[in-house]
C-alpha cells in the first residue's frame, strides 16, 4: 500500500471508529507502529484527524466542520460507486444543478459523455471537473467559503432564485431517521434549500455513515426528494420514512460495481 493510500485509510478508520491506537492501526494495516506515528504526526498538520495519547481521534467534535479536505478521503469507494449510479439519473438536454460536496464530485466525475446536457453548480472544483467533458459550465457566482470549497452569500442567492433546474445532485452532513436534511452551516443551509426548490427532480447521494445523524441547518426533508442514491440499505425508522415519502431508494455499493 502506497504512503498516501495508507494515510487516507488511517483517517477512514480513525472516523469510523470515533477514534483508533496506534497499536490497532499498526496491526490493521500491517506495518510498524513508527510508521503509523509519522503518518498521524503528518495528518494532523493537515488536520485531518487529532492526536490522542496513543492514537487519534476524529476532528468533528460537536459544533465542529469538517473541511473539504477531511471529507474528500473518507469513504471514497463508497462514494464513487454512488456516482456511477447517480449519473443513470442525467438525460438529455437536462440542465442539472451540482451541489457542492465530495459525494457529488464523484457523480461529476462519472458524467456520460455522450449525452447533451447544461450543468450548472456552487462549486469551483466541481466547475473544473465538469469543464473536462463540457464546453459550458455555469457558476453561481458568490462568496467562496474555504472549509467547503462552496459558493454562498447574497450573489450566489440571487442566481439560484431566479433559475429553475430540470435535476439536482443534492448533498447532505446529515440525514436523519424522521428524514431531516441538514448541515453545519447557515448559509449553505440556505443555498441547498433554494437548489432544492428551484429543481424539478431531485437525487439525494449520500454514503450510510450520513443516516441517523443530525447537523446545526435543516434544508430539506425527504418528501423533498424523488431519489436517494446511497451505499447501502436504510433500516429500521429511516426505511419506515423513505416508503412513507414514497423515495425511491437506489443502492450501488462497492462490491457491486
Amino acid at each position: 500500500m502506497l504512503p498516501e493510500q495508507r494515510k487516507r485509510k488511517i483517517v477512514e478508520l480513525v472516523s469510523d471508529r470515533d477514534g483508533c491506537s496506534v497499536d490497532a492501526l499498526a496491526d490493521e494495516l500491517d506495518v510498524s507502529k513508527a510508521t503509523i506515528r509519522r503518518d498521524l504526526d503528518e495528518l494532523e498538520e493537515d488536520r485531518l484527524i487529532e492526536r490522542s495519547h496513543g492514537g487519534a481521534v476524529p476532528v468533528t467534535a460537536v459544533g465542529r466542520e469538517q473541511t473539504y479536505g477531511q471529507k474528500e478521503v473518507q469513504n471514497l469507494e463508497a462514494k464513487a460507486a454512488i456516482g456511477s449510479r447517480a449519473v443513470t439519473e442525467i438525460h438529455d438536454g437536462q440542465v442539472v444543478f451540482f451541489d457542492s460536496g465530495t459525494t457529488t464530485m464523484q457523480v461529476a466525475m462519472q458524467v456520460p459523455t455522450d449525452i447533451s446536457f447544461i450543468p450548472v453548480t456552487n462549486s469551483p472544483l466541481l466547475a473544473l471537473e465538469l469543464g473536462k467533458e463540457t464546453t459550458d459550465v455555469k457558476l453561481t457566482g458568490g462568496t467562496l467559503r474555504h472549509r467547503t470549497r462552496a459558493l454562498v452569500g447574497p450573489s450566489a442567492e440571487a442566481f439560484m432564485e431566479r433559475t429553475n433546474f430540470d435535476l439536482l445532485f443534492l448533498g447532505t452532513n446529515a440525514l436523519a431517521d424522521d428524514g431531516s436534511l441538514t448541515t453545519p452551516n447557515e448559509d449553505e443551509a440556505r443555498m441547498k434549500q433554494l437548489m432544492v426548490e428551484s429543481s424539478e427532480r431531485v437525487v439525494l447521494v449520500a454514503d450510510e455513515t450520513k443516516f441517523g445523524e443530525r447537523s446545526f441547518a435543516r434544508f430539506a426533508t425527504l418528501e423533498d426528494v424523488d431519489v436517494l442514491v446511497t451505499d447501502d440499505d436504510p433500516t429500521g425508522e429511516l426505511a419506515e420514512t423513505c416508503a412513507a415519502a414514497d423515495v425511491t431508494v437506489g443502492v450501488e455499493g462497492p462490491n457491486d460495481r
